[in-house]
């Protein structure tokens, strides 16, 4: 591979993307350039590059999808070449543009090819041209509602109804029977519209029992094209995928071969050059037939599967084909050894259906036995700007069953203190039977989730965490007696007294002793005896002999604790008022479930509501969630239209309203 190497290349992204890119640039000596909007000024794939330029305010659409921002960005760095990663500008073909009117490479096809592979009817008429197989279906431009529904029959219920333009789910319908098409189409256009400004639809026949399987395409400016493999993606939620892996447990070779070629071919119907990935349904039920659905024109999240079971580089590829350079193998090259399967880990709590959290991250713990690739550090702010995606964590094996468990091993030494994330729902996963099995399709997750049960903190791990507060009240010099936590006093032990909440649960901890050797008792249970010692963000605790070291640590009075394949986050609270004049029982707070911004508040300061009536609605990453009042009394808001907002913030109180009880 011979070409004119950049010397400078802009990262127009932000996150595990951006630092993943960054990595690889500096293996290479290419001097790189970040941007950052006002959110992530501290972020690391900021710290990481060798330059960065600000492009703007916190909102993408002001700083990382401002096209006219980053291509000034790249002029002022100097940079000969920019690399989109994914999300955000990587498939827009006015950016693609733009940076070849200023005469800086894009690191990713021409635009032509963005442009058609960006209209899925487009699309499936380029490949169709070239053999490639496609979903049976209605897909011309300008279909009104009654052409799908007259053409609905002859593609054969149930059917999918499908947007032209963007992805990720949005605007898509199963429908089951001609009688519920009008509605869904209705309703489809409207939320196409608002989510692309594109209402254009069309039908493809549903998929019974299918699977998701893409195929890494890499092709060169010389007319050289080749596939990397397939990547089995079926375990998605909502459209959105969670693990994947490489290579998928449903293909033979002989198929193998087949949907690789047909990947390779719609390469070629767009002119495509760089690396891409053509995404493929398969019935379960007939592993032998695929059809194409989308190919996307760009690097996807999950391209490091195909990385560790080629040995290739992605990113370097696409750097040297966009220099101009040639593919330094060929088709007969590409050998897949072994297995790898990746997990993404989400700023989410799936025991509340999947809102997005945040928070600022207190400590990172990262596995030693697989790859990482992560956006964070401690000290990042996650906040509600922008994708919840945190990092994803890759294991590699000789075989898919060691794959899985090397995942699992990986994400038990996972943990993200101070923001809940999907950690422990990914291990609920890989336990599935019919994942182990291989049993897969894109419905699995979603029939999953409602088994899912949250991290529960047990009872050792509210002893730890009032070890730690009870440490923390050791005075760091020896002084006053008095002041020692230890319980002693002239007459009979004066332990200290703790309370704890996590999740449902509140506990009184009774702690009384030395650091070496104390007692412990959570209310109403047995006393056992207790050792602990804090040595920076190590807690190690002896509880009955048994021992077991945390990291740790703490922020507005949570103490978060790592250990034991866990993570868990448990807070310090007040005792309840006691006092006559203390708010009565009744009375209620609504508090935040997500970090988001306050786009909608139902009543005024002062109202009287009913138990049912709409306060205040947050949003955070185009998630609306409403907070109704539970009683019925008078409001006192906290917050206004406008405001940021964290997770467990208070937004409102209501006063309830005391009802007279008849004499």
């Amino acid at each position: 591979m011979t070409s004119e190497m950049f010397g400078t290349i802009l990262v127009a992204n932000r996150g595990e993307i951006a630092v993943r890119v960054l990595r690889t640039l500096r293996e290479m000596g290419i001097r790189s350039v970040a941007v950052y909007s006002d959110a992530d000024v501290n972020a690391r794939h900021v710290a990481e590059a060798d330059v960065a330029v600000r492009l703007g305010p916190a909102p993408a659409r002001q700083s990382y999808l401002d096209i006219d921002a980053v291509v000034r960005a790249a002029q002022r760095a100097g940079a000969q070449a920019v690399h989109p990663g994914y999300g955000f500008l990587s498939e827009n073909s006015e950016f693609a543009a733009a940076l070849g009117e200023a005469g800086i490479a894009f690191i990713g096809p021409p635009v032509g090819a963005i442009r058609t592979m960006g209209d899925k009817i487009a699309a499936k008429a380029a490949v169709s041209e070239f053999g490639v197989p496609v979903v049976p279906g209605i897909s011309r431009p300008g279909l009104t509602d009654d052409d799908l529904i007259g053409g609905a029959a002859d593609v054969g219920f149930p059917v999918l109804v499908k947007p032209s333009a963007g992805g990720g789910g949005k605007g898509m319908r199963v429908v089951h029977d001609a009688a519920d098409l009008p509605a869904a189409l209705a309703s489809a256009r409207r939320e196409a519209a608002s989510a692309f400004g594109d209402d254009t639809l069309f039908l493809e026949r549903f998929v019974l029992n299918p699977r998701h399987i893409e195929v890494q395409v890499v092709a060169d400016g010389h007319g050289n094209v080749i596939h990397f493999g397939e990547r089995e993606c079926s375990l998605q939620r909502r459209h959105q995928k969670v693990i994947e892996e490489a290579p998928s447990p449903l293909l033979d070779a002989a198929t193998r071969a087949r949907i690789g070629a047909a990947a390779c071919d719609t390469a070629r119907s767009v002119d495509y050059t760089g690396a891409g990935t053509v995404e493929f349904i398969v019935s379960a039920d007939r592993p032998d037939e695929f059809f194409f659905m989308e190919m996307n024109t760009r690097l996807q999240v999950e391209h490091p599967v195909t990385e560790l079971v080629t040995g290739v580089d992605l990113v370097e590829l696409q750097v040297r084909i966009a220099a101009g350079g040639t593919l330094p193998l060929g088709q007969d090259d590409v050998t897949l050894t072994g297995h790898a399967i990746e997990a993404r880990v989400y700023a989410e709590d799936p025991a509340r259906d999947f809102l997005p959290t945040g928070g600022t991250v207190l400590d990172v713990v990262e596995p030693g036995t697989a790859r990482v690739d992560s956006g964070i550090r401690a000290g990042t702010v996650v906040g509600s700007d922008y994708d919840p995606m945190l990092a994803k964590v890759i294991a590699y094996a000789d075989d898919r069953p060691a794959a899985l468990a090397a995942l699992d091993k990986a994400l038990a030494d996972t943990a993200v203190l101070g923001v809940t994330t999907n950690v422990n729902f990914l291990r609920f996963l890989l336990a599935d039977p019919d994942v182990a099995a291989g049993r897969l399709d894109t419905g699995l997750l979603d029939r999953r989730t409602p088994d899912y049960v949250g991290m529960v903190a047990g009872d050792d791990e509210i002893v730890a965490a009032a070890a730690y507060h009870w440490l923390a009240r050791w005075p760091a010099e020896p002084g006053d007696l008095w002041a020692v936590p230890s319980g002693w006093r002239t007459g009979a032990h004066a332990p200290t007294t703790i309370r704890l909440r996590a999740g449902e649960r509140t506990e009184h901890v009774f702690v009384c002793g030395t650091r070496n050797r104390a007692t412990a008792r959570i209310e109403d249970g047995e006393t056992r005896s207790l050792s602990a010692s804090l040595d920076g963000r190590v807690l190690t605790v002896t509880l009955d002999g048994l021992r077991t070291e945390y990291v740790v640590a703490a922020a507005d009075g949570v103490v978060w604790l790592a250990g034991g394949g866990r993570t868990v986050a448990i807070e310090e609270v007040r005792e309840a008022p006691v006092r006559p004049d203390a708010a009565h029982a009744g009375d209620a707070e609504l508090v935040s479930p997500m970090p988001g911004s306050v786009v909608a508040v139902g009543v005024e300061d002062g109202a009287q509501v009913a138990a049912g009536d709409v306060v205040v609605t947050v949003e955070a990453m185009k998630m609306e969630h409403a907070l109704s009042a539970p009683v019925d009394g008078v409001v006192e808001l906290l917050v206004a239209v406008g405001d940021q907002v964290k997770v467990g913030q208070p937004m409102a109180r209501i006063v309830a309203t005391i009802k007279e009880t008849p004499s």
